[in-house]
């Protein structure tokens, strides 16, 4: 999917992945992070969302409000007898979404196995808006989780 597919919302918790990785010393990655959350087919809405999976939540709902967010986006496409005009346009939305599952722990590399279990034993929910908020700080990201990093 186009990264504009994507709800504003669960880009909240993409942001929030990467904070919380990256002040504990580890790189993030697409399937650490798909181990705790899942995209939710859209039906027949253009807009995807990421979900926490259940028994593995480390974030809570980003209650941002995005009304209004859909006229600041515009679509690509093309006719269909032309698809090769969106090879060189590589965001392109498309119409039949191919979505991953959410990784089991035995699914992946052993790196990312330790990263999931490292975030998973900590006990946290940790709150989405407030890790964005303090993230370009270290030290008030660090005040607010009262948690040490492993560097």
């Amino acid at each position: 999917m186009a990264p504009a597919q994507l709800h504003p919302n669960s880009w909240a918790f993409i942001r929030a992945f990467s904070i919380l990785c990256s002040y504990l010393g580890h790189n993030p990655s697409v399937d650490a992070f798909l181990h705790f959350f899942e995209a939710k087919s859209p039906g027949n809405n253009l807009w995807v969302s990421l979900s926490g999976v259940t028994g593995r939540v480390i974030f809570s709902l980003f209650q941002q409000s995005y009304k209004g967010f859909k006229g600041k986006f515009f679509r690509v496409c093309c006719a269909d007898q032309d698809r090769a005009a969106l090879d060189s346009f590589p965001l392109y939305w498309v119409e039949k979404l191919k979505f991953k599952k959410a990784k089991t722990l035995d699914e992946l590399s052993s790196i990312d196995r330790e990263v999931c279990q490292a975030l998973a034993s900590l006990g946290v929910v940790f709150n989405t808006a407030e890790l964005i908020k303090h993230g370009p700080d270290p030290t008030a990201l660090s005040n607010h989780l009262g948690i040490k990093t492993l560097y």
